[in-house]
């Protein structure tokens, strides 16, 4: 019994939280502290993302609505170009014009005509503008329109034989099919 009572006594001296003050422990005496330290660094962390976030949105926007206005600005203005080269054109069509008025020579006008037609074509051509050649061609869908087919024989059959309309390239891009008459 008396082993019992000094057992005891000596738990009673015994420090439950003895623990407490050995090195490395901290965590068990402030276990708050540390974590509050840690949430306000991962909060700041967000917080700075977030407004890194913001700021990314915010530049994205403002570069759509540039790149919007300048489509915008772009497609009102893109033929400015090619209009001006053209009004030289319509200078000498219109000096064509007084001179058809004015004179009874029709060797003159169909010179000042055909002058004014190859000034037109000259322009185009710079600005990229090829016509295609179709007659005598096999028929081809991808760049003809077949308006209507006639017998030709067996060496025009399947070719083009005459042309309605011409079709064009614009920089090697085809922008208007040739409307032809196919031999059959």
């Amino acid at each position: 019994m008396e082993d019992k009572k000094n057992a005891m006594e000596q738990n009673e001296d015994i420090n439950i939280n003895a623990d407490a003050d050995i090195p490395g422990s901290t965590h068990l005496t402030n276990p708050y502290e540390e974590n509050e330290a840690a949430l306000e660094k991962i909060s700041a962390e967000l917080q700075d993302q977030k407004d890194k976030y913001l700021r990314l949105f915010a530049e994205f926007d403002n570069f759509k609505r540039r790149t919007a206005k300048e489509r915008i600005e772009l497609s009102q203005t893109a033929g400015k170009d090619i209009i001006l080269s053209l009004l030289e054109v319509v200078d000498d069509c219109d000096r064509a014009e007084k001179q058809m008025e004015n004179s009874d020579d029709i060797s003159q006008i169909k010179q000042g005509n055909k002058l004014v037609f190859n000034k037109l074509r000259n322009v185009l051509q710079q600005k990229g503008l090829q016509a295609m050649v179709s007659i005598h061609t096999p028929f081809d869908v991808e760049k003809h329109e077949a308006i209507s087919e006639v017998p030709a024989g067996d060496k025009l059959k399947g070719k083009v034989v005459d042309e309605i309309e011409k079709g064009y390239y614009l920089n090697d891009k085809l922008i208007r099919f040739a409307k032809v008459v196919v031999g059959n």
